[in-house]
């Protein structure tokens, strides 16, 4: 018999895997499709990296409707800076203002943990936010259930002289290994790149070209 549990954490699809890594011309990031909770497959076909803005995007886990609503916030004011400021709102920024969202919200925190990445007139940034308002700045990061697994194949890896094009093939070898190994992670991988060329999510071809799914 199964009792429904009042405790907020258990029902958050919190089975994810998530990558960010920062190249030396832009930013990975890779992310699974399943959404599941405890054993159960909620969704098979998620959808956890989003598009902030022409030269921004983030990755998603944790609570589905927590994480909608910090990309709609996200959006809306990297918007409104374009308009005021006629230009590109920073990533640092964006992970600031990411940051401030979560810890006005501490008394009843957003369940989610977001991985913020991007290219602007600095050049290639990725951030780690976290469900406290937590800002770390990263060369490489991953999130999620299967985290454990993916962190090895980063830290074999990675290395700082990395284009967009190797980071990409380390990003999918990473989620790949904990499709394979992490009972939350699969059915699938999505890739978006940011560049001086902006925002672009990755094709199944193109996907397909790069590491056997």
């Amino acid at each position: 018999m199964y009792f429904l549990s009042n405790n907020v954490e258990e029902k958050i699809l919190h089975g994810t895997t998530t990558v960010g890594i920062k190249a030396k011309d832009g930013v990975v990031l890779c992310a699974d499709m399943r959404a599941s909770a405890g054993y159960f497959i909620a969704n098979n076909n998620t959808m956890k990296i989003q598009q902030i803005d022409k030269h921004a995007g983030l990755t998603l886990a944790g609570g589905v409707a927590d994480a909608q609503n910090i990309v709609d916030i996200l959006r809306y004011h990297s918007n409104l800076h374009r308009v005021e400021k006629q230009g590109d709102i920073s990533i640092h920024s964006l992970a600031r203002l990411c940051s401030l969202i979560f810890h006005q919200n501490r008394g009843y925190p957003f369940m989610a943990d977001i991985l913020l990445g991007g290219y602007d007139a600095n050049g290639p940034a990725l951030f780690n936010v976290d469900m406290f308002g937590s800002v770390e700045e990263k060369s490489y990061v991953t999130t999620g259930s299967g985290s454990p697994v993916a962190y090895g194949t980063l830290e074999e890896e990675y290395r700082e002289d990395l284009t967009v094009e190797e980071a990409k093939q380390v990003a999918l070898r990473a989620v790949k290994a904990a499709i394979v190994r992490n009972i939350g992670t699969g059915d699938g991988i999505n890739v978006a790149i940011m560049d001086k060329d902006g925002f672009r999510l990755l094709t199944d071809e193109q996907k397909k070209a790069v590491i056997e799914l």
